[in-house]
């Protein structure tokens, strides 16, 4: 197993630290980013590619880490031109699971193998390997996946055919979007009524209405400081891509409204619970 060659397309905010783990863990790793630059720290224990179709030729299981429905359509594109018998990919991103079946089945077609594995998680779970992962494909093709995403989350979670992992990933997603919009206007709330955030945060955080997101939204909220550890464009994009594929609510569609006006308003960059800002305004 250790033989196997592992390509990594993808070394975004999520990419590159999920990429340095199977890097740490001592596989033979080979790593390819448009931007070469985010690519650089690879240089010393693996190899970098200039392009995708080297990679590919040179790596017997490829993940992808790409940001959408179209980064993704165009790397495979690239990769369908190619002889990929034999070959596994592993697309990590969260896009439409309409544009995944259609990548699958064309990779099928050339005898290659595809499992859609997206992963709950932002940058730290990321960086520290906790990721949840959430896979859709072949049981077969998961266990020879299985000693790469150890090294990547602290759980797999198989959920039946392609498709269905982006299946629970936007609606888990949809979920916490609910939850961040539901946090920020709470926050807000708070600040008016003259409580401090620490302590409505340290409230919310040891009582039911406290969670994992809430947590690690907390030193965020408090500082103010709104660096992007999961970009709130990103959340409209998952939302989007929720409603597109059935969630049609009443909440969802004032979570729409909300994240595009954020968006809108300029907010995109900020971190997903930066949308407090945008509420305030």
């Amino acid at each position: 197993m250790a033989q196997e060659k592992i390509g990594f397309i993808g070394l975004g905010n999520m990419g590159y630290p999920m990429a340095k783990n199977l890097e740490k863990a001592g596989f033979p790793l080979s790593v390819y980013n448009r931007t070469i630059e985010k690519a650089e720290d690879f240089k010393e224990k693996s190899t970098v590619y200039q392009n995708i179709s080297d990679l590919v030729k040179n790596s017997d299981i490829i993940f992808t880490m790409l940001t959408n429905d179209e980064a993704v359509k165009i790397v495979y594109e690239k990769v369908l031109t190619l002889n990929i018998s034999g070959k596994l990919f592993i697309d990590m991103s969260t896009i439409s699971p309409e544009v995944s079946n259609e990548i699958s089945k064309a990779v099928k077609i050339k005898e290659g193998s595809f499992i859609d594995a997206p992963v709950a998680g932002s940058t730290k779970p990321a960086a520290d390997g906790t990721l949840i992962i959430m896979v859709g494909g072949e049981e077969k093709d998961l266990e020879k996946a299985l000693p790469y995403f150890e090294k990547l989350g602290k759980q797999v979670k198989h959920l039946g055919e392609n498709g269905k992992g982006l299946a629970a990933k936007l609606s888990v997603n949809y979920f916490i979007s609910a939850i961040y919009q539901g946090l920020a206007e709470t926050i807000l709330l708070s600040d008016k009524l003259g409580i401090e955030r620490k302590d409505i945060l340290e409230i919310i955080n040891e009582s039911a209405s406290g969670s994992g997101a809430t947590k690690v939204k907390t030193p965020v909220l408090i500082n103010d400081n709104y660096e992007a550890a999961f970009a709130l464009d990103l959340m409209l994009k998952d939302i989007l891509l929720a409603k597109n594929a059935g969630a049609d609510f009443p909440l969802s569609k004032t979570l729409i409204e909300t994240y595009q006006a954020a968006h809108d308003a300029g907010f995109g960059k900020d971190d997903v619970i930066g949308i407090i800002n945008y509420l305030k305004k």
